[in-house]
């Protein structure tokens, strides 16, 4: 074999060693072993949750739950995910083999206790069919679907905080007068024309019973506002006043509730 030939063969293994070992997430090459059956995502959807209705509705308590936490409960809408959405209302999930990693985002880990905490005692199961922490759940089922618009774990996590803190749904909240009380109900249109005036957007809302559970909103690739797929009706399963229930502790549980 002359010497341009091996110079050609080696520079060929090279690359594919290059590829096999690549870090990050990688859509294609993950879809690929997954038989290629899911397409690239079309929006994000930032689902933000209200600590008080979640707490009072599961009435869960153990070491590593946030709504046990008392003096350092959460008093504003917490994170539950960002996810990858298409536009016919269905969504990709585990889009790589990789699974979650914690020491990868170390450096983020005060401010995920704080805004992205488990509000469940449960420990939901992973894309490899493994119990592990919501946060693994979130980046394994959500965030490797992310590629190419996020790169790998930490990205994904970061991104996340940083959606999270410039779209502050809680402050726009509060400054309409729309504040934590076990008494008090708004209107629900009142809620969704605060977060329209601020953000240009119609945010999706979910209760349970009277009470506001989830605020979801959703963005272009590059995190501009946008309205959700158009069949998700912005009201979802919320009546025409609202309440916003003020956080709770409760005496320690076993009890586990799946995660989304």
């Amino acid at each position: 074999m002359s010497s341009p030939a091996i110079v050609n063969l080696w520079m060929l293994l090279v690359c594919c060693i290059l590829i096999a070992v690549k870090g990050g997430w990688d859509e294609e090459v993950g879809l690929l072993r997954r038989g290629g059956k899911q397409r690239q995502f079309d929006y994000f959807k930032l689902a933000l949750q209200w600590p008080g209705t979640y707490c009072r509705k599961t009435r869960h308590c153990c070491s590593s739950n946030a709504c046990c936490s008392r003096s350092n409960s959460p008093s504003v809408f917490t994170i539950h995910g960002l996810w990858t959405e298409y536009n016919d209302g269905t969504w990709p999930s585990c889009c790589s083999g990789r699974p979650f990693d914690q020491k990868e985002i170390s450096t983020l880990l005060e401010p995920m206790r704080k805004y992205w905490p488990s509000l469940s005692c449960s420990s939901p199961r992973s894309c490899h069919h493994k119990k592990g922490p919501f946060w693994g759940h979130e980046g394994e089922k959500h965030g490797t679907c992310a590629y190419p618009v996020v790169l790998d774990e930490y990205e994904f996590f970061l991104t996340t905080l940083n959606v999270y803190f410039k779209y502050n749904v809680t402050e726009v909240l509060f400054e309409a007068g729309y504040v934590p009380s076990d008494s008090e109900k708004y209107p629900l249109g009142g809620i969704i024309s605060s977060i329209q005036n601020a953000f240009h957007t119609t945010p999706e809302l979910v209760c349970s019973g009277d009470a506001l559970e989830e605020l979801r909103i959703c963005f272009y690739k590059n995190f501009e506002p946008r309205d959700c797929a158009h069949d998700t009706s912005s009201r979802g399963s919320c009546p025409q006043y609202v309440s916003l229930p003020a956080h709770g502790s409760w005496g320690f549980r076993s009890n586990t509730t799946a995660a989304s």
